[in-house]
């Protein structure tokens, strides 16, 4: 089995720090361990639209703005029968061994709303300084998602961590 994932890194600015959206998987497979928002897309579902699908479910909040969709580029109205977006992500995962096969792209966003006390397989749904994410990472990676892991060092290190 193969999967492709659209995951969000949902920023505001706080109290003079960088925040993003952090929450804990709530499924009976799940051992609760942080992620960011996201999931598999829907078959013929574009990556942006999945982004904002999956933010809207899992924390309630609704997605504005996608760092790279004004690069996006589509094929409509060239072939009504086959249509291909392309678009710029932050960045993009692969694993490379374990037990589930997939890759995923990472969309910076901007999103308005409340927080959901819980969504859609998730809880724990929160706003955490990068400050903070660094440590709680440092600390214990282990505790963090198998698949966002890289993800959030990868993001971490963008921001001179």
């Amino acid at each position: 089995m193969y999967f492709i994932n659209a995951r969000a890194i949902i920023e505001r600015f706080n109290n003079e720090e960088i925040e993003i959206v952090i929450q804990r998987r709530a499924k009976h497979d799940s051992s609760l361990k942080f992620e960011l928002p996201g999931g598999r897309i829907n078959l013929f579902e574009s990556l942006t639209q999945a982004v904002i699908r999956e933010v809207k479910e899992e924390t309630g909040l609704d997605v504005f703005e996608i760092e790279g969709n004004e690069t996006r580029v589509d094929t409509k109205g060239i072939n009504s029968e086959f249509e291909v977006e392309c678009v710029k992500p932050f960045a993009a995962y692969q694993t490379i061994k374990g037990p589930v096969d997939s890759i995923g792209y990472y969309f910076k966003c901007k999103a308005s709303g409340e927080l959901l006390e819980a969504g859609d397989e998730t809880v724990d749904i929160q706003w955490i300084s990068i400050k903070k994410l660094n440590e709680l990472f440092l600390n214990n990676p282990i505790d963090f998602s198998d698949v966002d892991r890289a993800g959030i060092k990868y993001y971490l290190k963008y921001q001179g961590f």
